[in-house]
């Protein structure tokens, strides 16, 4: 088998491998086993649940040839001089939606033109390009949905390379500088980057916080599976995050039309031709997720619809001509995927046919089939944890597996159908009797195990339709089903009631403002977005819910003024005192230009990962078993930041500026420090902290060096200290009063020339 050659990559390391060979010595073993253990007496029942095993191995062998070696890509600088259009297809998204995507798109770095591709012919799409500077199409059909909506704007386009992005998708500012270079291979076709989502309040995210671990449903593909599809050659456009040379589209007549999956097509017609793809597996782009189970489904379904129907069209095993062997499998892992909705059904529902009618599927439970069907078990799925690297999560996939058996045994029958219509996976609200209509299945489900298992140790007790060992094992597993169920049920209908409009980013933010009339103070601004956030500090004990709220926040690039309204006051409790913790606000923005300079600071960025240690990664049993945690390293320390102002000690206050420091129960945990502007390496600096509760006075040095995150306006520096020590006095000023004296100075220190507010300039 040909794989993409001279790429780096890592391999499974010896213990995996040798963990993977175990599995593969069972598995042979085991199904070699369980044919001669089919009952006689209920033949069909005997070899479909066989075929559905054997059918398992078969995907493991698959899968097992896609996560062994995973590719490690360092783009090179792109070259000056090429021409890159950026397209953004719309058809029925909310202006706003559009609005943040097309910022960040025209912030990104490398010389680029923005298209926006209106198929929903709206006159408020044609404004927004005007007023933004973007070039704008549309056409006055629909014919051949989004691919028939790029393939317009290729007509009109004249560019050397296509960077596509969905209307929920903002980029980030490196993402065509980290892309482009690849191209340097005049056969490389296109470049695919992660699809990552920024809402991590949506269906398909699971967050432990307690564990700091946020997890995807589809953090497997784009973490490993990708990665190692793209060692063979056969990583595949996503339909977004990507970069593709408009020779080879044009070579291959345009966007793959005829599919409601012009994205698969397209690799495959690629592919097909001989080019080369790349999967940059840095994320460079954050969208929307299907907030619940309705637009979840309905975009697994078109997905796996479209799989047929490009099996069809284009085939893939016997017929696709031009593939290699390895991209034939690669690709035909990614369609047999839709085949595990019958296999999970039969499962689901096998325990209840054996509890209700006593029909046995093999001969008889005793310790033989133990001896070999619990080792064959429990390695399936820590073989599956090892592979995945720890991004696996059997629990959640198992959930989700059940959420979807239905949708996915439904979507392969498009291979038999004609004529689908491409649907754009709605991002609203969805209706609760929608819900109950998407969950039906799985209700279903757990409605028939629920009955089983008491229904059959009735029958058991008053008829023996069963023996005992059987009837154990099949309320073990119609219990296993019934909970798996159960928890995707709730899970759905909990996330069926109403969200915010808008995602709120648990970023932190300096801020200074005055609250019901209160002189200004320093305040911590979190769960922010551009309607509202909530605010922490120290409030006045008058404050309530319809309290005028102005100030600045203090953003990367400079200063951003605001005003509105406390919407909420919550409250808590200390030593018997009750105190306001925190204030919900409402913006009231004075221009749309003021909207956007924080849009573009929050989209396109994955600073609420790296400012909240969150991480997709868990240890694996091998990991915990040899000693060694496979969590991703966490860039801070802390249980929360807090808004703090600095100088280095020596300087006069004329030199104060404003930053975030991190701030955990234990003294002795090493500080995180984030400014918006770089300190002198080893300096020793003063440090004003305005925290929840208390305001405090630290000095010492810093790390020798601070490095950068990055961000979509401007860079935001790290530096730790791990030896701050209190001091009780405010250096020159003499004490700690130094709120209204900084105020002034740390408006006037910033890069944006701003109006002070009427409270800073006493």
């Amino acid at each position: 088998m040909t794989k993409t050659s001279n790429v780096p990559y890592q391999s499974l390391e010896p213990a995996r491998a040798a963990l993977v060979v175990v599995f593969l010595i069972v598995a042979a073993w085991y199904l070699t086993w369980r044919t001669g253990t089919i009952n006689p007496a209920a033949p069909v029942f005997s070899w479909v649940l066989y075929a559905a095993e054997a059918y398992g191995v078969a995907n493991a062998l698959l899968h097992l040839l896609m996560t062994w070696r995973l590719t490690v890509r360092i783009p090179s600088p792109p070259a000056d001089g090429h021409t890159v259009d950026v397209f953004i297809p719309t058809i029925n998204e909310s202006t706003d939606m559009v609005r943040h995507t097309l910022l960040a798109s025209i912030n990104m770095d490398y010389p680029h033109q923005t298209w926006l591709l209106d198929d929903g012919n709206r006159k408020e799409m044609a404004a927004l390009a005007k007023e933004l500077g973007c070039r704008y199409t549309t056409r006055t059909d629909n014919r051949h949905a989004k691919a028939g909506n790029l393939n317009n704007a290729l007509q009109q386009s004249k560019a050397d390379f296509i960077a596509v992005f969905d209307a929920d998708h903002a980029p980030r500012k490196n993402f065509l500088t980290n892309t482009l270079g690849y191209f340097c291979d005049s056969k490389i076709a296109f470049v695919q980057a992660p699809q990552d989502f920024f809402n991590l309040d949506s269906y398909q995210h699971r967050v432990t916080r307690e564990k700091k671990v946020v997890w995807t449903e589809q953090s497997l593909f784009f973490r490993v599976i990708q990665r190692g599809k793209d060692y063979w050659n056969a990583a595949f456009f996503c339909g977004s995050c990507a970069v593709i040379r408009r020779n080879v589209l044009e070579e291959i007549g345009g966007f793959a039309t005829g599919t409601v999956t012009e994205d698969l097509h397209t690799s495959l017609k690629i592919h097909k031709r001989g080019y080369k793809s790349v999967y940059h597996a840095e994320p460079l782009a954050f969208g929307v997720a299907p907030s619940s189970v309705v637009p979840f489904m309905k975009q697994r379904i078109r997905w796996g619809q479209g799989a047929m129907q490009v099996w069809r069209k284009e085939g893939i095993v016997f017929f696709a001509r031009g593939l290699t062997l390895a991209q034939r499998l690669n690709y035909l892992a990614s369609v047999l995927t839709y085949f595990d909705g019958w296999q999970k059904g039969f499962f689901y529902i096998a325990p209840v046919i054996v509890l209700v009618t006593g029909t046995m599927p093999i001969v008889a439970i005793n310790h033989e089939f133990l001896l070999h069907f619990i080792p064959y078990y429990l390695l399936t799925f820590w073989v599956f944890e090892e592979v995945g690297r720890g991004y696996g999560r059997t629990l959640f996939i198992e959930q989700y597996n059940m959420g979807r058996f239905a949708g996915f045994a439904w979507s392969t029958l498009g291979f038999f159908k004609s004529g689908l219509k491409f649907s754009v996976t709605p991002k609203g609200a969805t209706p609760k009797q929608d819900t109950y209509r998407f969950v039906t299945p799985q209700i279903g489900i757990l409605l028939l195990n629920g009955v089983a298992i008491p229904l059959g140790i009735f029958l058991y007790f008053w008829f023996g339709h069963l023996p005992a060992e059987g009837l154990v094992a099949n309320i073990i597993w119609a219990a296993v089903n019934l909970s798996l169920a159960l928890a995707i049920v709730i899970y759905s209908l909990r996330l069926s009631v109403f969200q915010r409009a808008e995602y709120r980013f648990p970023i932190p933010l300096p801020a200074v403002a005055n609250i019901g009339g209160q002189a200004g103070g320093f305040f911590t601004v979190d769960n922010v977005s551009s309607s509202g956030c909530r605010i922490y500090g120290s409030f006045p004990a008058t404050m309530q819910p319809g309290s005028h709220v102005d100030g600045v926040l203090v953003l990367p690039a400079g200063l951003l003024p605001f005003a509105g309204k406390v919407s909420s006051v919550i409250k808590a409790v200390t030593a018997g005192d009750e105190y306001i913790k925190a204030a919900g606000c409402c913006f009231e923005w004075d221009s749309p230009r003021q909207r956007d300079t924080l849009n573009l600071f929050l989209y396109g960025s994955d600073l609420q990962w790296q400012l909240n240690h969150l991480s997709e990664k868990i240890t694996t049993p091998l990991d915990w078993l040899l000693g060694y945690s496979g969590e991703e390293e966490r860039e801070f320390t802390g249980k929360h930041w807090s808004v703090m102002i600095y100088k280095e000690y020596g300087m006069s206050d004329e030199h104060i500026s404003s930053g975030l420091i991190s701030v955990s129960e234990k003294a002795t945990d090493i500080r995180s420090i984030l400014t918006f502007s770089p300190i002198q390496a080893g300096a020793d600096v003063v440090v004003a902290v305005f925290s929840r509760q208390k305001q405090t006075i630290l000095r010492g040095k810093l790390a020798p060096a601070g490095r950068q995150l990055e961000c979509p306006t401007s860079a935001i520096y790290v530096y730790e200290a791990g030896n701050l020590a209190t001091i009780e006095k405010w250096p020159l000023t003499g004490t700690i009063q130094i709120q209204q004296s900084a105020l002034s100075n740390i408006l006037a220190s910033s890069p944006v020339s701003l109006p002070l507010p009427a409270f800073a300039s006493r």
